[in-house]
């Protein structure tokens, strides 16, 4: 029966995830084709900080409160209000910084004054976010991932009706309108899934005038395992939120041009590294159900079937991985002139493609240290990956390798960060399997 709910759950989750992601292609084809070169450039130099913002303000809550609510030790309304509580402090904090040091990213460090304004809009976007992700994890945590797949499918469509009928209005009056709009509509798709959410909770759900009052315990249960999980996350934002910086001030210094660090950045986030983690949501399905299933097995110490979910989830990972990669190297030109319109970025996917392989790999084993309370080590193992990627990046970039620099940076990542994972989990399993 348990076998039969891991199956089911994954299969669901895959099959939301792949028609998540084809409505993911339309948006990118319609998005890239009405607002150009330019504009998908500019959203690309803003999209670390933005990634960075959403990490913070959602606090890993859909990982934490699967856990929990799996392990079913605290009552769900309990943990859905000490969540909402917790989150709405943390987001009024995240705003007021952001209204403060908005302009000083733009100018200093993005050197975009343009800027500014996207990185308020993204500001506005975060509580909708937030509290998608609490109702995101209550649903994880009871295995019904219905909810979560539709809610994701009428996001999609959503955000298709407002690029097919709003943005072009917005392209007209100018490129910074139009990706402005296109951050902005993430309230609005994000109202939707809350909207879904809601229309899925159950009718028998009751909440008690204590629930109310935000339980200490409850919240350093969550904050116990969302800290170690979000710290992981929050240093690969930083990284992530650093390399445009890094590369754009140390290029321009070298002597390459504003508009070829812009393009080639561009080109970089928003075709190659699209188009190689296109699919990714069969992976994330996997994730997303083992950590529950995990949780589940080792409460029960179950440490044989923990190893079987692990390996089972680590083969089709690396299958689906392999698969892809191979596809996308061999057919990586008219693919790129298929979905977005364009031939930039060709060359970086040549190179990243076979080691996309083991890109694949990253996010199970990730789930795994989490699901076996190892979030602390994932934290450590995103920590020493980022700091050689940027080291790397920085000595590549005074080489004057342009954007190259980027993607050498990014294969040795890749290499180092799945090799410490794979070498945590098996010492963790031997341990366990010893005390047993």
């Amino acid at each position: 029966m348990r076998k039969n709910k891991f199956i089911t759950s994954t299969l669901i989750l895959m099959l939301g995830g792949f028609i998540t992601r084809f409505l993911g292609f339309i948006i990118k084809i319609m998005y890239t084709r009405i607002v150009g070169e330019e504009g998908v450039s500019l959203y690309a130099i803003v999209m670390p900080t933005y990634s960075l913002l959403i990490t913070i303000a959602s606090l890993s809550l859909p990982i934490s409160i699967s856990k929990i609510i799996a392990e079913q030790k605290t009552s769900s309304s309990k943990v859905l209000l000490s969540s909402t509580f917790l989150i709405f402090l943390l987001n009024i904090i995240i705003i007021t910084i952001m209204l403060f040091t908005s302009k000083y990213i733009a100018t200093n460090l993005l050197n975009n004054p343009e800027c500014y304004y996207l990185l308020i809009a993204m500001t506005g976007t975060l509580p909708f976010i937030s509290i998608s992700s609490i109702l995101k994890g209550y649903f994880f945590g009871r295995q019904r991932m219905v909810p979560n797949t539709i809610s994701n499918i009428l996001e999609q469509i959503i955000r298709i009706l407002l690029i097919l009928f709003i943005l072009p209005i917005l392209m007209k009056k100018s490129i910074f309108l139009a990706v402005m709009g296109l951050i902005l509509f993430n309230i609005i798709t994000e109202i939707t899934s809350i909207l879904t959410f809601i229309f899925f909770a159950p009718k028998k759900f009751t909440i008690q005038k204590e629930d109310f009052i935000p339980n200490k315990k409850t919240i350093k249960e969550i904050c116990d395992i969302s800290i170690p999980t979000v710290s992981g996350r929050f240093i690969g934002n930083i990284g992530f939120f650093l390399e445009p910086i890094i590369l754009t001030n140390i290029l321009l210094l070298v002597g390459f041009s504003n508009d070829y660090i812009l393009r080639e950045y561009g080109a970089y986030n928003a075709y190659t590294i699209a188009l190689l983690t296109m699919p990714s949501f069969f992976v994330g399905a996997v994730c997303s159900a083992l950590i529950p299933e995990i949780s589940k097995y080792l409460s029960n110490k179950n440490i044989p079937m923990i190893k079987r979910r692990f390996w089972q989830a680590l083969a089709f990972s690396f299958g689906i991985g392999f698969t892809f990669s191979i596809i996308i190297f061999f057919y990586r030109t008219p693919l790129l002139k298929i979905i977005y319109n364009t031939n930039l970025g060709v060359d970086y996917v040549k190179i990243l493609a076979p080691f996309f392989v083991l890109f694949y790999l990253e996010a199970p084993l990730m789930s795994m240290l989490q699901a076996l309370n190892h979030a602390k080590s994932c934290m450590k193992i995103t920590l020493i990956g980022e700091i050689i990627k940027l080291s790397t990046l920085t000595l590549f970039c005074f080489c004057k390798m342009g954007i190259y620099s980027l993607v050498y940076a990014e294969i040795i990542n890749i290499i180092l960060v799945v090799l410490l994972n794979i070498f945590k989990i098996k010492q963790i399993l031997f341990s366990k399997e010893k005390t047993l």
